[in-house]
């Protein structure tokens, strides 16, 4: 019963087998090696851009941090929201790499809204040399709160910051959870509505530990080839990165992966809503937020239940203070333990 992050599950099998597979042999290092080839080709069919620059590297921390390097100036701010990760959860990671441009957090929740954006972007550049410029719109999706923007909100993000000529980053983590959720393709949801360049997620859908940066405007190629290498996210036994991307791109082991994960959070969810749970956000994708009594909370831990109790502490007085969950879905939840971890809101 782990809902604790879908970073805790498992590999994919097929992920595994492939990166077996490439430990035979010998191979050139640095992303020389005949798999990343595969791994390019394959990743501009998915998002049908024949010249878009792909990369790997280890972590999502690092591919968030050096797209957006390439895309701001160090006296620019980076627009996203409150909750977003780059914001959350990277230590000033991409403030680092950017050579310490800040961020702007765009006033809302977890899903920007193109009014609140076009207020923050507008309302900087106004002290001249003194104050920040304007940067790169960095979007989440999925959400830090599980939402999932809509092609027409995303569209509606994406011409607010074409009106100011900025770039727009999106933060795709669980980019296939994303599209799973939407029934779109990857171009839908990125170039063809203005986004510039993208974190494209493996690590939290079934890989070891591989992320990929992709950029449409191959000018910005070099750039980060060298911003990867400059900030030590360039490995030298690099067909290991490229291996497991090649087993997750093939065979739509990444869109099967995400679907799974996605019909196991709407199974929870539903258990959940039947057994009385308050949800604090609307449940889209493979994560949920909900509220239920600390003693079914207590339960479920002494029965070895793993996630993070979000709002309030297991000990208090008040059996039937409703405490917030954050529950997190992977590929490989099976029913059975979903069944389980419900089981203990009987009773």
């Amino acid at each position: 019963m782990y809902f604790a992050s879908d970073n805790s599950g498992p590999a994919h099998p097929a992920v595994m087998a492939r990166v077996t597979e490439a430990n035979a042999g010998y191979a050139m290092p640095y992303g020389a090696d005949p798999i990343m080839d595969e791994v390019r080709d394959k990743m501009r069919a998915i998002f049908e851009a024949p010249d878009a620059a792909v990369y790997l590297v280890a972590t999502g921390t690092a591919a968030n941090a050096l797209a957006l390097a390439c895309h701001t100036q160090p006296w620019q701010t980076i627009f996203c929201s409150p909750v977003s990760h780059i914001h959350e959860d990277e230590c000033n990671a991409p403030e680092f790499y950017a050579g310490a441009a800040k961020l702007t957090l765009v006033p809302g929740g977890d899903k920007m809204t193109p009014d609140a954006l076009r207020a923050s972007i507008a309302y900087e550049e106004k002290r001249g040399v003194h104050g920040p410029q304007r940067g790169p719109v960095s979007i989440t999706q999925v959400t830090e709160r599980g939402g999932v923007y809509s092609l027409d909100e995303l569209r509606a993000l994406t011409e607010v910051a074409k009106e100011f000529d900025l770039p727009v980053h999106l933060d795709g983590a669980r980019f296939a959870n994303a599209l799973a959720a939407l029934g779109c393709s990857a171009a839908e949801m990125t170039w063809k509505l203005g986004v510039d360049v993208v974190s494209f997620g493996g690590t939290k859908n079934g890989c070891l530990g591989v992320e990929a940066v992709v950029i449409f405007d191959p000018e910005k190629a070099w750039e980060f080839e060298l911003r990867r290498k400059r900030g030590a996210h360039l490995f030298s036994k690099h067909r290991y990165l490229s291996a497991q991307m090649a087993g997750y791109l093939s065979d739509n082991v990444w869109m099967g992966s995400a679907a799974a994960a996605n019909a196991n959070a709407a199974r929870l969810s539903a258990g959940l809503r039947a057994h009385g749970a308050e949800f604090l956000h609307e449940p889209e994708a493979n994560m949920i937020f909900a509220r239920f009594p600390r003693r079914v909370h207590q339960k479920l831990h002494d029965a070895g239940a793993m996630y993070y109790v979000w709002e309030g502490s297991l000990e208090g007085d008040d059996p039937d203070e409703l405490l917030a969950a954050r529950l997190v879905c992977d590929w490989s939840m099976t029913p059975e333990l979903i069944d389980q971890f419900l089981s203990h809101f009987e009773g």
